[in-house]
């Protein structure tokens, strides 16, 4: 019968340290979510900053693009007029007009360019955004007390089948009840051996 308490005492304590592991894990679990969570907001407020430098650097670009069309169309004026041609017909007109044609599509193309960076710094920042979202939704469904309990009801039942199965040999709780007469006392420490 020591044999059979000291492998129950044996399995508790495995049973207790299995409990306090599940515990501590699912609390490890929970804080790295957190944390990442946190990073996923941080990397978030980065790609949105992104965008919003980008959207500054274009905004220059095509004021600077917009500042060159001019000056070229000014020297081309200044240099037309100084020719003596007339700005208002023919190919005059044609050479400024084209300049302005091709200065607005650069100017355009400058402002285009610095959308699509920032419409890509943006779909990240809601990538990390969801992100973050997922893993604090995760991080909320894990409970280290629940963890806990599950596994000391799953070890419970493991020794209690164990002691079950170890104890096959010994008189069952029916055996002991069955042959219940005027004494019952008596009999059980007749079937035990305690009386002579």
């Amino acid at each position: 019968m020591s044999f059979i308490k000291s492998s129950m005492a044996m399995m508790g304590m495995g049973a207790a340290t299995s409990v306090v592991g599940a515990y501590n894990s699912a609390s490890m679990q929970k804080d790295s979510l957190g944390f990442q969570a946190n990073i996923a907001d941080i990397n978030s407020r980065m790609a949105e900053q992104s965008a919003q430098t980008e959207l500054q650097r274009g905004e220059r670009e095509y004021q600077s693009s917009r500042l060159r069309t001019g000056q070229l169309k000014g020297r081309q004026r200044a240099s037309l007029a100084a020719n003596g041609v007339d700005l208002g017909v023919g190919s005059a007109a044609e050479i400024l007009t084209s300049t302005d044609v091709m200065g607005e599509i650069d100017a355009n193309t400058i402002q285009a360019n610095a959308i699509r960076q920032a419409w890509g710094y943006r779909t990240q920042a809601t990538g990390y955004q969801n992100d973050a979202l997922i893993k604090r939704a995760s991080a909320s469904s894990i409970n280290p007390g629940m963890a806990a309990v599950s596994t000391l009801l799953t070890e419970g039942a493991k020794m209690g089948s164990t002691f079950v199965s170890m104890n096959k040999g010994l008189p069952s709780w029916d055996d002991m009840r069955a042959d219940i007469s005027s004494d019952p006392i008596a009999s059980l420490n007749a079937r035990r051996g305690w009386t002579k």
